[in-house]
């Protein structure tokens, strides 16, 4: 089942909303179901095998239920780390050194099946209700963290600035689960501004950066479906994250921009591009008047997110 997705504004106000925290990390929509676990991503891939900690999830419940969450990497302060993820989502069979240095946990938001009831034509309230009742809970693998009702969102907005998070989300109580839809019945606040880019190109680096990567050429599709170009990024890389992309872009050479608008002579000049399959994450300051990202620092890549997915903000 495709994940249903938030879509980016401020918290709504009034009593018809629930509030949850904004974890940092990669949806996972995971089944269990006699004895066995089986997780996908976001763009339904089969994600299972990456993830071992969700065969805790078997020994928690012994029905059959279709669940709908975040995987995270906790920092040493137990906060969800974006960072520390990165080493975990392309791999897909991690050894017992990597599970043991970046061990992940998935936190539980909802619940879409229960045996052979499908509880998405339910309202959130319901789902909620029926999720916590199953308690799932084995910290740290497994948590089903709190929601929040008859709150204000901006004042847990600034309690999520205090302790670190990455903001809130709002949901409807009365709002059904629609698989695979963006929806305005939930609404996401994060504090710090994340776009996801498709990466059409890269020009080389200066300096110690001379034989890699200096900057990525971004995109994001518009309405149309047309590939905008939306500017580039060059800070932000670990040399771990340079040496992966630069294996990872040499495969994908094309010889012509893949981009619809026009790429900027002083970088199309020393361009390498690229077939726009990667998809990664920026962070950034603000969109400028043009259609670019302002001062955007690179996050990591988004194995989870199809490229034909990645659109520029209304």
């Amino acid at each position: 089942m495709a994940a249903m997705l938030a879509v980016p504004g401020e918290p709504p106000r009034g009593p018809a909303w629930a509030f949850e925290w904004k974890w940092d990390g990669v949806r996972a929509i995971v089944g269990v179901g006699g004895g066995h676990v089986r997780a996908h991503s976001r763009n339904q891939r089969d994600i299972t095998a990456s993830y071992p900690e969700l065969e805790t999830l078997a020994g928690l419940t012994t029905r059959a239920v279709l669940l709908d969450g975040e995987l995270v990497a906790l920092d040493e302060r137990g906060r969800p780390d974006f960072g520390r993820l990165q080493s975990r989502m392309h791999v897909h069979r991690p050894t017992a050194r990597l599970l043991r240095e970046v061990p992940v946990s998935y936190y539980v938001f909802d619940l879409l099946v229960a045996d052979d009831e499908d509880l998405c034509p339910h309202p959130y309230q319901h789902r909620r209700a029926r999720l916590t009742a199953l308690g799932l809970s084995a910290p740290p693998t497994v948590r089903t963290p709190d929601h929040y009702i008859g709150v204000s969102g901006s004042d847990l907005l600034r309690v999520a600035g205090e302790y670190g998070l990455e903001g809130v989300v709002a949901k409807r109580l009365d709002s059904t689960y629609r698989p695979g839809a963006r929806s305005r019945n939930w609404i996401k606040t994060a504090l710090r501004l994340t776009q996801e880019v498709v990466v059409g190109g890269w020009v080389p680096g200066e300096g110690r950066r001379g034989h890699t990567v200096g900057a990525l050429l971004l995109g994001a599709h518009d309405p149309s479906g047309s590939l905008t170009y939306v500017g580039h990024v060059g800070t932000g890389f670990t040399d771990e994250a340079l040496h992966d992309l630069r294996q990872r872009l040499e495969p994908l050479h094309r010889p012509s921009s893949p981009f619809d608008t026009p790429v900027p002579r002083d970088r199309a000049r020393t361009a390498h591009w690229v077939e726009p399959t990667l998809v990664g994450e920026v962070e950034h300051r603000q969109w400028t008047a043009d259609g670019r990202l302002r001062h955007p620092s690179w996050r990591g890549l988004r194995p989870d997110i199809a490229p034909r997915d990645v659109r520029l903000p209304s």
